[in-house]
């Protein structure tokens, strides 16, 4: 066992950037050298065996093998033999019903929570390492059970955090608005707006902001507050009451 390890990063890929380039140090530097071998799940997108390629290609290249969980005849002993996670991008609906119809959502809690395994998402993965997705932005393509997510962290996460364009014309409403109306809801946890190039590294009750970009914070019936990488965000994680699925 162990403290809980979390990398949650905004995007995988930044614009003039590779796949997973603006972060590899940070993946580097949070894996270290104990890990061999990551277990990488392709759920969020339609072309598993593309994805897959993709991801292996990249960890390869920073020493890692990689295993794709949907390559696994048997995806719940897949987890329950990782030495490491991680959750790509995509679809976060699509994502978490795959999710709960291979039965996977206790055994990451487990490997995570309790064996302390590290658990790195991109995106989608970043969005289903909260309490909920409720505050994704994709659209419902398909119907997972629940909105519930791994709650390996007692808030939420908005990935790719946009901040209103105040030169274009389009009257639709901003992410701030969206998440604003999720805290007119009874009892919504705080929400973490990540913008592109950032991302949360969890080491046990710490909680840290780091990339390059900063992060907006929305507690209900509180004004936003900005914050700069460096920030320590471990009161977040401190929540008396989180809502475990």
């Amino acid at each position: 066992g162990g403290p809980r390890r979390l990398l949650l990063i905004s995007n995988s890929t930044l614009h003039g950037g590779g796949y997973l380039g603006h972060c590899q140090q940070h993946i580097q530097s949070f894996l270290g050298q104990k890990v061999k071998r990551v277990l990488f799940i392709p759920y969020a997108l339609h072309d598993r065996d593309a994805y897959a390629r993709t991801a292996r290609e990249k960890f390869e290249s920073l020493g890692y093998g990689l295993d794709s969980i949907h390559e696994s005849c048997d995806p719940v002993d897949a987890i329950r033999k990782s030495e490491a996670i991680f959750i790509g991008g995509g679809n976060t609906f699509r994502l978490l019903k795959a999710l709960y119809d291979n039965s996977l959502i206790h055994e990451i809690r487990k490997r995570v929570l309790e064996d302390g395994i590290p658990y790195m998402g991109s995106s989608a993965g970043t969005n289903v390492a909260t309490i909920s997705i409720n505050t994704t932005n994709d659209m419902p393509i398909v119907y997972p059970p629940s909105l519930k997510a791994l709650g390996l962290v007692p808030f939420n996460i908005n990935p790719h955090y946009l901040d209103p364009d105040i030169k274009r014309t389009h009257m639709g409403e901003t992410r701030e608005e969206r998440i604003r109306q999720y805290h007119e809801e009874p009892n919504t946890p705080p929400v973490l707006g990540l913008r592109e190039g950032t991302m949360l590294i969890v080491e046990g009750d710490k909680a840290t902001l780091q990339g390059v970009t900063g992060a907006r914070l929305f507690l209900r019936g509180k004004k936003p507050t900005e914050h700069e990488p460096g920030t320590d965000f471990s009161f977040l994680l401190t929540d008396s009451n989180p809502l475990n699925p």
